[in-house]
């Protein structure tokens, strides 16, 4: 058995816009807590995606807000604003580091879905980033794992349902006042609505 004194809560980092957060992202780390792939599911909200375009971003903190409302009532959950203060664009690697820095205490698990994971070689310092921490990848519509498993071994794909809700289609709908309640959480929806987002 493990000692408590030894053993270092892991943590999944799950890096993302999150242009609004949704039902399938809350649902995802759910799972992971739930197959005890970590101890935690850490939120954090990208400034700026370097792979992404950046016409549609919604202000950081608006974001950021939106989060925290939807995660609110899982004590396994975290909203970090850990690259607001990091240069743009925000690179996995460093803010890895920087939490690692920040935390050393704790075991932090890069989580990726696997349309990054086909493109993983365009991240900076991809090599070093696997070296230095573990890679779990969810998997996404259509997504085939074999090359992604050939290239990068020591990433671990898991086996999890899938959820196919998108962000951008989320954007779509509220602009055409289209309802997501169902693809929401009730307080993220009411923030939008209140603030006229999307619109």
């Amino acid at each position: 058995m493990v000692s408590d004194l030894t053993y270092k809560k892991k943590i999944g980092v799950y890096s993302g816009s999150f242009n609004p957060i949704h039902n399938g992202h809350i649902s995802l780390a759910e799972q992971l807590i739930e197959n005890k792939w970590v101890d935690e599911v850490w939120f954090v909200i990208s400034p700026c995606n370097p792979l992404k375009n950046q016409s549609e971003l919604l202000d950081e903190f608006l974001r950021l807000d939106m989060v925290i409302l939807a995660i609110k009532n899982n004590p396994n959950f975290k909203a970090s604003d850990v690259e607001f203060c990091m240069p743009i664009p925000s690179y996995s690697i460093d803010t890895l580091h920087e939490l690692s820095s920040q935390f050393p205490n704790y075991l932090f698990n890069l989580i990726i879905g696997g349309d990054n994971a086909l493109v993983f070689n365009q991240w900076k310092n991809y090599s070093q980033l696997l070296q230095e921490y573990p890679v779990l990848v969810y998997p996404r519509q259509h997504f085939d794992f074999e090359p992604v498993r050939k290239q990068y071994p020591q990433m671990q794909l898991l086996n999890l349902p899938l959820f196919d809700i998108s962000s951008t289609e989320i954007r779509e709908k509220i602009s055409q006042k289209k309802d997501v309640t169902s693809w929401l959480h009730p307080s993220v929806l009411q923030f939008i609505e209140e603030n006229n987002l999307y619109q």
